[in-house]
Order: structure tokens, then sequence, then C-alpha cells
């Protein structure tokens, strides 16, 4: 599969790129995906989730009442979990929610996810550019000029430009990463993935082998 390559005023450079048929045309395999997006979620998860016990709870531990002749039912203290301002019975406490996934499911999920956009055109190559400044501005006119302007969109650099990092962070639905940092979830999120060309050969490398 061979795309045009694009600069950023939205224009054609005459130049075409090879996509790598074992990265973007493989047939995708949804549970590798399916993994990857739940590994990447949970790892996102703090886990600082706490209630307190009734163990942990404030409060007397005298019995509250006799424990029979009363007519209602028996009760310890007033830190049991019945009574109002009591500790939770089983309630949540901290724990880490991240778990271990083969580096080649991994890899396998990435291949799937840049196929599944490649089979749907939504993968544009864009010639590698700089910014003088960061100026959110340039980027919005950068996503203009592509015309995708309101659409979730990954740009994908080769190696990390503060400058263009910096013009995209206050943008909804946009996000810059490189190419050894890209995720399946980054590119299953992004509803057009935008290819930096010398990012184009990182990616092969990367996940061809």
């Amino acid at each position: 599969m061979e795309l045009a390559v694009y600069n950023i005023k939205g224009e054609e450079t005459g130049k075409n790129v090879s996509l790598n048929e074992n990265v973007y045309g493989i047939d995708p395999n949804d549970h590798a995906i399916y993994l990857d997006v739940k590994q990447y979620l949970a790892n996102m998860r703090q886990g600082t989730h706490k209630t307190k016990e009734r163990s942990e709870v404030t409060g007397s531990t005298k019995k509250i009442k006799r424990q029979k002749g009363t007519g209602t039912a028996r009760a310890g203290d007033i830190k049991s979990p019945i009574f109002r301002g009591g500790g939770r019975t089983f309630g949540p406490r901290p724990r880490d929610y991240s778990f271990k996934l083969n580096k080649k499911v991994k890899k396998l999920a990435r291949r799937s996810a840049l196929s599944y956009k490649a089979k749907s055109d939504k993968i544009m190559v864009i010639e590698d550019f700089n910014m003088e400044s960061p100026k959110t501005k340039d980027y919005i006119a950068f996503l203009n000029s592509l015309k995708i302007k309101g659409e979730k969109s990954l740009l994908v650099l080769n190696e990390h430009n503060k400058n263009i990092y910096l013009s995209s962070r206050n943008l909804q639905g946009v996000k810059v990463v490189t190419a050894s940092d890209i995720t399946a979830y980054d590119i299953m999120n992004a509803s057009v993935l935008l290819l930096a060309e010398s990012s184009v050969y990182i990616l092969d490398n990367m996940l061809s082998n």
C-alpha cells in the first residue's frame, strides 16, 4: 500500500511512502486489541480508593444495649455497619490493577489497530516538520489545511518535539506521541492517524519483526 506524503499546508509533495503489509495489512486480531486496551486502562487507574471498616471508624466499643429483653435485634458497638456512621462492610481497599501482557501480544495489537486504520483509509503521511514556537493557532491551521479539524487525531512523530507537543496539548481530541510510545488504545481512539514521514520507518522496524 502506498500513500501520498502531504506537507503542513495540506498539499501533496509528490512523494509516496510504501506501508509495510506485515504492519498495516494483516488480518486484525480483535482479542489482542482488547487485551492491550484493557491493560492500558488498568494501568491508568490509581487504585487509591478506600473506605473505613468497623475497626477503623472512631467510636466507642461499648455494647450499646443489653443482649436480651429489648424486643429488638441484638447489637454490639456503635461502629457496627448496620448503624449510621458505622464502618462499611467489605469496602474497597487500595490495590494495583496492572497486569502483565506479553510483548508479542502488545505488538500484535498495535499491528492490528494500524491495519484497521489502513483498511478504512484513516492514515495520512505528513512530511517531517517543526514549529518555531509553541502556538496553538499554528497547530489549528495545520489541522485546517488537512481538513480534519474537529476530528480526533493522533500525530505520530519520530522523536519528541516540545514545540509541537505544547502547540497541541490544549486542543480537545488531539494527541501527539512518538513512534516508540504509540499504543493500540491511542490508535483505536483516534479518528485520523497522522504519521510523520520518518515515523513510518520507525514503526516498520518496531513491529515488522
